[in-house]
């Protein structure tokens, strides 16, 4: 049976983020555009993946070895997640491209094996520094955006989507715009490195053991690389410990480590991370303890 490439809910997604003008023509011409580019490709469908900015297929090759079609209905959201990948080309901790269609929004991947997330799984802190590692000591390439522009679209995305939502009583214009200031001079000052961008357990894959955990989906940008230490932060947070727990968790493995800044990271983008939950009516100890970090 062919995978179902688009359904209801995926167009919904999708319409939702980049508006119906362009989401709907793109949906509708899905199916021709998959069969052109596997026609050139020599895949084969075998599941699609939903995601917020449109399609991964999981393909296998003539050779049955697996790869990844990531297509988006935009093409600057292709191109800006090739500018990242390509600038960790040959790092075993960075997801490696095959192949492009960049005026298409298409993106050929390596197929990673298992390929299983490490959501929701006790969190390798070994590997995950050593990813770290790896992944922040590449220069930025020329015209990859500041991270200040990152930080902007979040908090656009995030202050758009609140009004009306469960979230609304919790996360106030003043918490967002105070928040949003913090996260902007952090993002001005430091270090600069290529930064992932969303680096969450959800992005980061276990490749096998040669191979190790390997990161995905970047929202690339230059800037302090202490940005993508938050969410790993948070975990300990979340099952009822401190920040402090997975700064002690992760110092061993990531030299340099500067635990001032990976805090105040923390707090500034901590109404971000709590926004998903409390949209969903989840008022937790930890949507509690992230509002408290944010005041």
């Amino acid at each position: 049976m062919a995978a179902l490439l688009i359904d209801d809910a995926a167009r919904a997604r999708l319409v939702g983020r980049f508006g119906a003008e362009l989401a709907e023509p793109w949906c509708d011409t899905l199916p021709d555009l998959v069969a052109r580019l596997t026609a050139k490709w020599q895949l084969t469908v075998r599941e699609a993946r939903p995601g917020n900015t449109g399609r991964t297929l999981l393909c296998t090759d003539p050779g049955g070895d697996p790869q990844v079609l990531k297509l988006t209905p935009d093409p600057e959201v292709a191109r800006l997640e090739f500018a990242g990948l390509r600038a960790w080309a040959g790092c075993r901790r960075a997801v490696q491209v095959l192949d492009t269609d960049l005026a298409a929004g298409a993106i050929l991947l390596e197929g990673l094996v298992p390929g299983t997330e490490l959501r929701g799984r006790p969190v390798p802190w070994p590997e995950i520094g050593a990813l770290l590692t790896e992944l922040h000591a590449v220069a930025p390439p020329p015209g990859l955006p500041p991270l200040t522009d990152r930080v902007t679209f979040m908090f656009d995305i995030t202050e758009r989507t609140v009004p009306g939502s469960a979230a609304e009583p919790h996360l106030t214009p003043e918490l967002l715009a105070r928040a949003r200031h913090r996260a902007l001079a952090l993002a001005e000052g430091g270090p600069v490195a290529v930064v992932h961008g969303d680096l969450h357990p959800g992005n980061v894959l276990d490749a096998g053991p040669r191979r190790g955990v390997v990161a995905i989906d970047p929202r690339p940008s230059a800037g302090d690389p202490a940005f993508d230490l938050a969410d790993w932060l948070y975990l300990p947070l979340s099952a009822g410990g401190t920040l402090d727990d997975g700064l002690e968790a992760l110092r061993p493995h990531l030299p340099g480590l500067d635990a001032g800044r990976a805090r105040a990271w923390c707090a500034a983008l901590a109404p971000l991370a709590a926004h998903p939950p409390l949209r969903r009516g989840e008022h937790t100890p930890f949507t509690d303890a992230l509002l408290e970090m944010a005041r």
